[in-house]
């Protein structure tokens, strides 16, 4: 018989590791089977809220932020590139790649927890930032990515344009970093219980989730 398993995601659109946590988690909940049945929730986190609305250059970024040379840098997207193709996930950044300020993407996703498409749309915004390298500060690229999700073209705008939910995200993003402790992304948590920090192996994440179907934890 399976068993219900509730997954509280929280992540930023511009965090490589966040796709490749989700991508691993997926494969490790593929690999259990009818086990278990995900009960998928996403939660806003900004890794650089101060961020303009004209983004900044990714590479000079992370120089800046992590004391990285260019060198580093680029040694990092190859190891980042590699574990997206080994996912089925295609990171094309580069030395010109740009980073975004991130709080439309989490309002446009807090709508579409309500409509059961986060998860959806959650992949299409990874993919429109890391694998087209499209602005995430055009709302059309928002939009393009809810309509692949499966949502409304007009809600989606409307959403976009109003500014509704600003509290709501908000407010979701101060309870994880200031009760749930959380400062880093990604972060999974399971049946509000158990908590895995970062892109885990699927290994990991199936090894917790049997734990929990077992009752040792």
């Amino acid at each position: 018989m399976t068993t219900p398993l509730r997954i509280d995601f929280v992540s930023d659109i511009v965090c490589p590791w966040c796709v490749i946590g989700l991508k691993n988690l997926e494969q490790a909940l593929a690999e259990l089977g009818d086990d278990v049945t995900p009960d998928w929730h996403f939660h806003p986190f900004e890794l650089n809220p101060q961020m303009p609305p004209e983004g900044e250059n990714s590479a000079e970024h992370v120089a800046r932020k992590y004391g990285r040379s260019a060198e580093e840098g680029a040694q990092a997207r190859g190891h980042i590139k590699q574990m997206g193709e080994n996912l089925g996930f295609t990171f094309k950044g580069g030395p010109d790649s740009m980073i975004w300020n991130t709080f439309d993407c989490h309002r446009l996703l807090h709508w579409a927890e309500k409509a059961g498409k986060a998860h959806a749309l959650k992949m299409a915004l990874f993919e429109a930032h890391f694998t087209r390298a499209q602005p995430l500060n055009d709302p059309e690229t928002l939009i393009r990515a809810a309509v692949s999700a499966g949502l409304d073209t007009v809600a989606a705008r409307e959403v976009l344009a109003s500014g509704r939910y600003t509290d709501e995200v908000r407010a979701t993003e101060a309870w994880w970093r200031d009760e749930q402790d959380i400062t880093a992304v990604p972060a999974i948590i399971f049946n509000g219980k158990y908590a895995i920090m970062g892109g885990q192996p699927p290994a990991t994440f199936a090894k917790v989730i049997r734990r929990i179907l077992a009752g040792e934890i």
